[in-house]
């Protein structure tokens, strides 16, 4: 059950960041291009908000399949903090991703509340270009290509 989560969890993650980097620039370049918010801009933002959640399901399944639980209780948070590599993929890589996927649901609901284009598009490209970041910045590049 863990390697297939964890494939899964692996080749969504190329999915979601694809999605998200085209929500991020069509929002973007719509908001300073001045265009209007249209149904397939709503389609964009909805789709990302929809296989972010997934991949963050599919993570919380990954986590609570691996042995993670189990080494932290065997070495203690101490040594986990210590150690790049386990606090990297314990610690910084879920958090992060957690708070970069509340910041696309934030983006998606705020943007959903305001009445014209403009403000629909600030919404979504600030809160969808700062989980971008945060998504690039946390990413295990090395276990990626």
């Amino acid at each position: 059950m863990y390697t297939t989560i964890q494939f899964l969890h692996s080749y969504w993650a190329y999915l979601v960041f694809i999605v998200l980097v085209l929500a991020t620039f069509n929002a973007l370049i719509k908001f300073f291009g001045d265009k209007e918010f249209e149904a397939k801009d709503f389609r964009i933002s909805l789709f990302t908000l929809i296989v972010s959640h997934i991949q963050l399901l599919l993570g919380i399944v990954l986590f609570f399949a691996s042995d993670y639980l189990s080494v932290i209780s065997d070495i203690g948070m101490g040594e986990v903090m210590k150690n790049s590599t386990l606090r990297s993929n314990i610690i910084e890589h879920p958090l992060t991703m957690i708070i970069a996927i509340a910041l696309i649901t934030i983006g998606y609901s705020k943007h959903k509340k305001k009445l014209t284009s403009k403000p629909k598009f600030k919404m979504l490209a600030v809160f969808y270009t700062i989980a971008l970041v945060l998504v690039l910045a946390k990413i295990p590049w090395n276990t990626w290509f």
